[in-house]
């Protein structure tokens, strides 16, 4: 399979975008790892966060929000002492504490998924151009899920994280037009061809 300029990275990444990586996502849990992960990256790589996925996994309990959001020092401690584990207090703190504003959106919504794909109408977005490989690492939409989620206390995301995030669970197809997974979501789930909006950090995969 063919390639998103993925080809050259490592075949835990390679797998990742050929099963995962654009497919869109309707269940929380899933939601929660891939936004979680996004805070674990900061500052890294994504082939690392690949390559320590089963160590998240294990230190966050499969990335179960409900058993997350009750844990105290003793779990910091544990996964701070967990071989292979990024030792980031503060990243830890965060995702504890973004697992609770994540029940709190629940709450109010239903899902996490329903508060999500509202920002899309339920679609997922093609926007022009990025089938073609002119991807930004933010924009407008990007922009306002950000401010929302700031608002309701998450920490440690900004727009260039919602962004990935989004690209993940597949609310923007940004595979290339020739990859099979394009026409593969285009196929199977429903889109919204849109213009680009406020896009900012604009690259060429081309």
């Amino acid at each position: 399979m063919s390639y998103c300029n993925w080809e050259h990275t490592s075949e835990k990444n390679r797998q990742y975008h050929d099963k995962e990586w654009g497919i869109p996502v309707f269940e929380d849990r899933t939601q929660f790892e891939y936004l979680m992960m996004e805070v674990m990256q900061c500052g890294l790589n994504w082939d690392l966060m690949i390559n320590k996925r089963d160590i998240f996994r294990k230190c966050f309990d499969n990335f179960d929000y409900d058993k997350i959001s009750k844990y105290d020092e003793e779990d910091i401690q544990r996964i701070l002492n967990t071989e292979g584990m990024i030792k980031s207090r503060r990243k830890i703190e965060a995702i504890i504490n973004n697992a609770k504003c994540f029940r709190e959106i629940r709450k109010e919504f239903k899902s996490f998924c329903d508060y999500l794909w509202k920002y899309s109408d339920n679609k997922t977005i093609l926007y022009d151009k990025h089938e073609i490989g002119y991807i930004p690492t933010s924009n407008g939409l990007s922009d306002k899920i950000y401010k929302d989620l700031k608002k309701r206390g998450f920490k440690f995301l900004g727009s260039i994280t919602i962004y990935s995030h989004l690209q993940a669970a597949g609310i923007i197809n940004d595979h290339d037009k020739n990859c099979p997974r394009y026409k593969y979501i285009n196929e199977n789930f429903p889109t919204v061809k849109k213009r680009r909006f406020l896009e900012k950090g604009v690259i060429f995969f081309g």
